[in-house]
């Protein structure tokens, strides 16, 4: 079997990542859950004041952003500290 480079496996990752955000998320429950489902039992639902994001909602588009702004630092912290430790062993 013919070994992988680092790079393709990442856009494999990436890939994968990006089509379960943007698909997956189709068929997410509309159900309330958590807190929402809390205070709608206990009838504090529409007491809280709302705020305006930058996306509204949860979307296939809010959740591909999520996974991209995720793995972006995710390989920028591992940059950072593969640099530094290359540069402590110099």
């Amino acid at each position: 079997m013919r070994n992988l480079s680092t790079k393709w496996v990442l856009v494999g990752v990436g890939v994968v990542a990006v089509v379960l955000a943007g698909v997956v998320s189709r068929f997410a429950s509309g159900s309330p859950d958590g807190l929402t489902k809390v205070s709608e039992d206990h009838g504090f639902a529409g007491t809280g004041r709302t705020h305006q994001g930058l996306f509204d909602g949860y979307g296939s588009l809010t959740g591909v952003i999520g996974v991209l702004v995720v793995l972006a630092l995710a390989g920028g912290v591992t940059y950072l500290v593969r640099r530094r430790s290359r540069d402590e062993r110099s």
